[in-house]
């Protein structure tokens, strides 16, 4: 199941591209914003004075980041952080960076932006003590202009401390580090506010839309000044379609809100199937000079949440099929290149989600920009816990919620708002404070009240959690959300809509059994569900195991029955999966294979067929065993065989016609490997992994799926191996390796590059045939 050539390019990259297209065919873009990964020194323990400028760092260990050194450690049982971060290490990693500044900046706002840093960040410059974010997911940024050295030989050293001592701090895996971008901004003193520029698109039609754009324009001069905000919509390709001005003037200190609506003819649509994006280039010019600009993605669409009818978009009703996704990458941990999140997105395309939950934490931005450009829905969430902890204690962000809620939930809505993906927030998921309370109310209102007032084009739900039992569809909780959002029991929010039809009603987390998608298929009011979850994911697993496999995917991306299943319920294209199970006590659960393990004998042997086929006819060894009709629940097509060695095959047909089918062969003995990769080109980014995946076959050509050989990879060329993994939740192999067994024939291989040029990846095992795949480095 391979994605479209065209697809895989990289939409974030070309979408990169295109910018810098248009500021070299517009203007010189005015607003400084350079790249502050590199050339990080970082050392994995408490240093005292480390954030002193005469402190010597020259022994700590040379990286860029992103970063996450949680993921680069060992596996083990005593590790603090058990069960919910997957028992890998904890505790405290300094950073520190030494730089230089033209004189030219001198006078400037000069602005240090983090995506993310896990967690209790404190960060100093030139020993100035800039502050603290507790929340290790939330996006921040410190003003550093008045603490800084202008000009040649003078230099400027940033500290950054991150602790994670105290756990469990999380239900799952958080990572530890500098793991998302740093930016370096500078701009003018009269410059767009920190996240200024918020676009809508109220009552958008195929014929005209008005773009709403509200920019919020600072003054931290020490003088009145007379400002215009010239706002330009453009197209797709670059085109400027229509420009608005408005002039003004700002007083010292202050800061100014300009509203601009732009009329937009035939405009395209935003939505799943074509995600066609805008983009507004803003301009503050002050005497006929630009002295601050950006560029804002942004999609034309309207949207709409109906309680008898659920979700629509554009117009157009259909249910959200939706998943939740943590913010770890398997392998790489919480530090995760773009390119790892265009493989999973797209595995979920396949799989019919067309939605994604953000579990239970902000994403880094460049993940809600790949919603965006790829057609996701988004329901977009802060926190795990309020006030009250959950099983990790009191330990986790819980100690600060009361001090940080408005401040976090303000930065992440003010950040992401401007997405066309995002169609939801959320304000938190199973939350344990009483809500059956006076309080419990008001923290409620409060969040929702504060996400209206910076986005009012938006609902707000949260994921309860037994509301039966919470009292809260009886004590009229439920009437003050401006979505109902439930997890699991889905007969309950069933039976709240049919009590009070005038509820809005969403499934946040739902399991991957057939009883709770006919709860989303039967009920039209039902706007969607959110499966728990897309892809496995680390922690909150009970030792050996390390990973929770509730995916539709494991962590490298391979089908699972779950998700076979699903793909069966939910993609529109016509597809047929044969899975079996013996009655044997050994066998495990149904799995996509025809090669039974040593200790099974498969002599009665249960195939099920998941298909949305009209008819599906199945073959043993060229034999007919009979056709079934699709069954009116959904549900797969059961079949009782006697085990043979050989071939299984099923056949879907529509209207007589066959239009999808798989067959499945037993394994011989382990033979070779063989390499494939998604990609043959990568740049030599951060963010662009290629793929590697190593199969062992037999001599026939069929996988086999009992082979656990030890996999080593060598790379030649312009390139590194940044990662493995095979996907064993109970595997606990180094990811940071040139080697791993095999799990179920399979392992995986992430690869950078580190210059520009030809490379090749080869993999051997001790008694099999080698494989290779050549592929290329791009400048």
């Amino acid at each position: 199941m391979m994605m479209n050539k065209n697809i895989k390019i990289g939409f974030f990259f070309a979408l990169l591209l295109m910018q810098v297209v248009v500021f070299a065919q517009t203007a010189k873009q005015v607003r400084i914003i350079n790249n502050f990964d590199n050339d990080w020194s970082f050392i994995q323990q408490d240093v005292p004075d480390a954030e002193k400028t005469e402190f010597d760092a020259s022994k700590w260990r040379k990286l860029n980041v992103p970063h996450d050194w949680s993921i680069e450690g060992a596996y083990d049982k005593t590790n603090l952080t058990a069960r919910g971060g997957g028992y890998l290490p904890s505790g405290i990693g300094w950073y520190r960076k030494i730089f230089n500044l033209d004189e030219s900046l001198a006078g400037k706002k000069v602005t240090i932006e983090f995506d993310g840093v896990m967690a209790n960040s404190d960060v100093w410059i030139n020993g100035f003590h800039l502050g603290k974010r507790p929340y290790g997911y939330i996006s921040f940024h410190y003003d550093l202009s008045k603490h800084l050295n202008f000009g040649k030989g003078k230099t400027n050293i940033i500290a950054v401390k991150a602790d994670n001592t105290v756990q469990p701090a999380s239900r799952y895996y958080t990572g530890a580090g500098i793991y998302r971008h740093v930016r370096l901004v500078a701009t003018d003193l009269v410059h767009l506010d920190d996240w200024g520029v918020f676009i809508t698109t109220p009552g958008a039609t195929v014929q005209k839309a008005i773009v709403k754009v509200e920019t919020s324009v600072s003054n931290e001069s020490g003088k009145a000044t007379q400002v215009t905000v010239e706002t330009s919509v453009m197209d797709a390709n670059g085109k400027v379609i229509k420009t608005a001005q408005t002039k003004q003037n700002i007083e010292a200190k202050k800061t100014l809100k300009i509203d601009q609506n732009i009329e937009v003819t035939n405009p395209k649509l935003w939505n799943v199937e074509t995600p066609t994006l805008y983009k507004t280039f803003t301009k503050v010019i002050v005497g006929g000079k630009v002295i601050d600009d950006q560029i804002n993605n942004f999609g034309i669409r309207s949207f709409k949440f109906d309680a008898a009818t659920g979700f629509w978009l554009n117009g157009k009703n259909f249910k959200l099929k939706g998943a939740c996704l943590h913010h770890d990458g398997g392998a790489v941990g919480a530090a995760v290149p773009l390119s790892v999140w265009e493989f999973r997105l797209n595995r979920l395309k396949e799989a019919g989600v067309n939605a994604i939950r953000t579990a239970h934490n902000p994403v880094a931005p460049e993940f809600l920009d790949l919603c965006d450009q790829m057609g996701f829905l988004v329901m977009d969430e802060t926190f795990d816990t309020w006030t009250s902890a959950k099983n990790n204690g009191e330990k986790g962000y819980n100690r600060f919620w009361k001090e940080w809620w408005e401040r976090d939930t303000r930065d992440m809505v003010l950040r992401d708002r401007n997405h066309p993906s995002i169609v939801i927030y959320s304000v938190g998921n199973e939350i344990h404070d009483d809500l059956n309370s006076p309080e419990g109310f008001k923290k409620y209102k409060d969040q929702q009240d504060l996400v209206h007032l910076l986005d009012p084009s938006r609902p707000v739900t949260m994921a309860l959690f037994r509301p039966a039992n919470s009292k809260v569809y009886t004590n009229g909780f439920a009437e003050t959300m401006d979505v109902v959002g439930q997890n699991y029991r889905e007969n309950e929010l069933v039976a709240l809509h049919n009590q009070k039809p005038n509820l809005k009603v969403i499934g946040t987390e739902n399991t991957h059994v057939i009883q709770q998608y006919l709860a989303l298929r039967d009920s039209p009011f039902m706007a969607g569900q959110f499966l728990w979850t897309g892809f496995d994911y680390l922690g909150e697993a009970d030792w050996p195991q390390i990973t929770n496999g509730q995916g539709l995917f494991d962590r490298i991306g391979s089908w699972k029955q779950q998700s076979l299943q699903r793909q069966s319920w939910w993609s529109e294209k016509p597809n047929v999966h044969i899975v079996r199970k013996a009655d044997n006590a050994g066998a495990g659960d149904w799995i996509n294979n025809w090669t039974p393990t040593d200790f099974d004998t498969y002599d009665d042997a249960k195939v099920a067929v998941y298909s949305n086929c009209d008819d599906v006819e199945l073959f043993l060894n060229g034999k007919s065993l009979g056709s079934k009709p699709k069954p009116a629940d959904d549900s797969p097509r059961l079949w009782d065989v006697t085990f043979e060695k050989g071939s299984i095959r099923a056949v879907g047909k529509n209207k007589g016609k066959e239009v999808s089918s798989e067959e499945l062969k037993t394994a011989g003995p382990p033979a070779k490997i063989v390499l494939t990769v998604d990609k043959n080109k990568i740049g030599n980014r951060w963010d662009d992994v290629a793929f590697v995946t190593a199969k062992v076959y037999d001599e026939q050509g069929n996988i086999c799926p009992n082979a656990d050989d030890l996999i080593k990879f060598t790379i030649s060329g312009p390139a590194v191996i940044d990662a493995v993994d095979n996907g064993n939740i109970a595997g606990h192999e180094m990811y940071k390796a040139q080697q791993r067994h095999a799990y179920r024939g399979v392992v995986m291989a992430n690869i950078k590059g580190s210059g520009a040029g030809n490379i090749e990846v080869k993999a051997t095992a001790d008694g099999l045939e080698g494989g290779s795949v050549k592929l290329m480095v791009e400048k």
